[in-house]
């Protein structure tokens, strides 16, 4: 795929964050002191005035998020998934959760693809923590278009969300023209009669090239693509096979 554009989905998130910026003025943002890292810097460079960085305090970060989101603000709160779901799990629960605020969770560097970083920043738990919460969204975009469109739909959404990004470049495999996307909806990518591969995230493009492999050897795959984590199944009579870059 040396020939395909690639791009990190985390750049996806500030770009989307600064074009809903221009067009929102209720949209604001909170960083902890890595807005190079989670690219919400791109915002910031664009909107200062509503952009705002609450240092090494994820908990804080989150909990003021809550209580902005009170005033009619719409708040995308960004971190590690490490430190976002993690480290403020109990604001998230608690502050967010609880009583289902408009509040958006931006997480980077998520599951074991940020392997520069090390293994206490390698977050494999935070799909299972945010899918605990009751009305909690989770979603993990696979590529930059569905990425900057996920992030639209999160905005548009009223209530809770959790977003997942990853840190290293990925394949565009999606034509931005024509393109739409749906909360809680799947995707099939390519039809298949032996065996159904069902992915999400940044392992949605290694499914397809999986897929490749297989048809090379005479077994024919269908792609399913589901944005919420361990959701979806396979066709009737198929082997699922389930990727996701935590495991």
């Amino acid at each position: 795929m040396a020939d395909v554009k690639k791009i990190a989905t985390r750049d996806s998130y500030g770009n989307a964050l600064k074009e809903l910026g221009a067009e929102h003025d209720n949209l604001i943002v909170f960083d902890a002191d890595l807005a190079g890292a989670t690219k919400t810097a791109t915002f910031q460079k664009a909107f200062p005035g509503r952009h705002f960085d609450c240092g090494i305090a994820e908990g804080n970060m989150i909990a003021v998020a809550a209580g902005a989101s009170t005033m009619g603000l719409v708040p995308f709160a960004s971190s590690f998934a490490m430190f976002a779901a993690g480290r403020a799990f109990e604001q998230v629960r608690n502050s967010i959760g609880y009583p289902h605020l408009n509040v958006k969770i931006g997480a980077t560097h998520g599951g074991i693809s940020v392997g520069e970083d090390g293994a206490s920043h390698q977050c494999c738990e935070d799909f299972a923590l945010m899918r605990s919460i009751p009305g909690m969204v989770v979603m993990s975009p696979a590529d930059d278009v569905e990425a900057r469109a996920m992030v639209k739909a999160a905005y548009e959404y009223v209530g809770p969300v959790y977003i997942r990004f990853g840190r290293a470049a990925v394949p565009v495999f999606h034509e931005e023209e024509g393109y739409t996307f749906e909360i809680g909806k799947g995707e099939v990518l390519q039809d298949g009669t032996d065996v159904a591969i069902i992915a999400n995230g940044l392992m949605v493009a290694e499914a397809i090239e999986a897929g490749k492999i297989l048809a090379e050897a005479g077994i024919s795959a269908q792609h399913g693509y589901h944005q919420a984590p361990g959701r979806g199944t396979g066709a009737e009579g198929r082997q699922g096979v389930r990727q996701d870059h935590h495991l």
